[in-house]
């Protein structure tokens, strides 16, 4: 199936219908808005901020809706106030997005919205987001997830349309590592680290890491950084910050992402990132087993390997690939 025809797909679930978006301005829930903005009865696009956001976040929201003309609303919630959320333990995205997806259901319902839906993407699904477990127990619909769409496909219309988007969406949170409390502190260290980097290359994503004494730069351009002795300054401007040792991460950043398996001789495998909740997925398949689920053609390990046979070819194995997918369900 080419780009065009799920692209079809996706205002065919959206037509006519009053669609109520979880709106951060990026690439997927932009992509979503436009598209929403052509074919549904109406649009409203729903902005959390979390005061845990990359600068300029929230006007960019407002300049993007606008442009689509459609209706736009801000829900401020301090995530400051949250202790559990500070914590910062192993489940934070989830719990993020369950702060956040309650008050955007709520919204929408006082608004008679009755289409609530996110931007969540196929390719979301083998990466570790445990968000996606939010998705499904608020009953969010996933029409990219539905068509198949990747992060680089929904990229790839985006820029054929010129359409503007930003690619600097995600919770500064998550440059924490796990089990190590989130302060103010470290989130405004983080925002101004990231601005300087941002101000002084033509990087278009960045993130700094926070581990204590050490800050981990990651960029999308790698040769931004490297040339013309910028990364000296980066580094001044880092231990400015409070920061005793800069690293910089030579894998540069990527948000790109696409679905390959390995595939040889009619069979496939994948390794996900996280391990697989069978019992869960059973339910999501109507399926009875124990350890591993055996279906016709795939079989689902508890570990997160997933493995297929007897397919005719490649399109055909990665097409079943995708569709597993949505029904399984992850530990966190």
């Amino acid at each position: 199936m080419n780009l065009e025809d799920k692209i079809d797909i996706v205002k065919e679930i959206l037509k006519d219908k009053k669609v109520a978006i979880g709106f951060s301005g990026g690439a997927d829930s932009t992509l979503i808005a436009y598209l929403s903005s052509q074919v549904a009865k109406d649009t409203l696009a729903i902005t959390i901020n979390n005061h845990l956001l990359p600068t300029g976040f929230v006007e960019n929201t407002k300049k993007v809706a606008s442009s689509f003309g459609i209706k736009h609303e801000i829900i401020d919630i301090n995530f400051y106030e949250d202790e559990y959320f500070l914590s910062n333990d192993s489940r934070r995205c989830y719990t993020c997005r369950n702060l956040m997806y309650s008050q955007i259901e709520k919204l929408a319902h006082q608004n008679d919205f009755d289409f609530i839906c996110d931007g969540n993407n196929i390719s979301d699904l083998v990466i570790d987001r445990p968000g996606i477990l939010v998705t499904y127990k608020k009953g969010f619909n996933t029409p990219f997830i539905d068509a198949k769409l990747t992060s680089r496909e929904i990229h790839e219309y985006l820029n054929k349309n010129n359409i503007p988007y930003s690619r600097s969406t995600t919770c500064l949170a998550t440059r924490i590592p796990t089990d190590t409390p989130t302060t103010l502190e470290k989130i405004t260290r983080i925002s101004n680290c990231e601005d300087y980097i941002l101000d002084n290359t033509n990087c278009e994503i960045v993130k700094v890491r926070d581990h204590g004494k050490f800050g981990i730069v990651e960029v999308d351009d790698l040769n931004e950084i490297l040339n013309d002795g910028k990364y000296n300054q980066i580094n001044d401007e880092l231990k400015r910050q409070g920061f005793k040792k800069v690293a910089l991460n030579l894998t540069p950043l990527n948000d790109d992402e696409f679905i390959s398996i390995d595939y040889k001789d009619s069979s496939f495998s994948y390794q996900l990132p996280f391990t697989i909740n069978i019992e869960k997925t059973n339910e999501q398949l109507n399926n009875k087993s124990d350890g591993k689920i055996e279906l016709e053609n795939i079989t689902i390990c508890e570990n997160g390997l997933i493995k297929g046979h007897d397919f005719e070819n490649y399109d055909k194995a990665l097409d079943a690939f995708m569709e597993i997918l949505p029904k399984l369900r992850r530990n966190i």
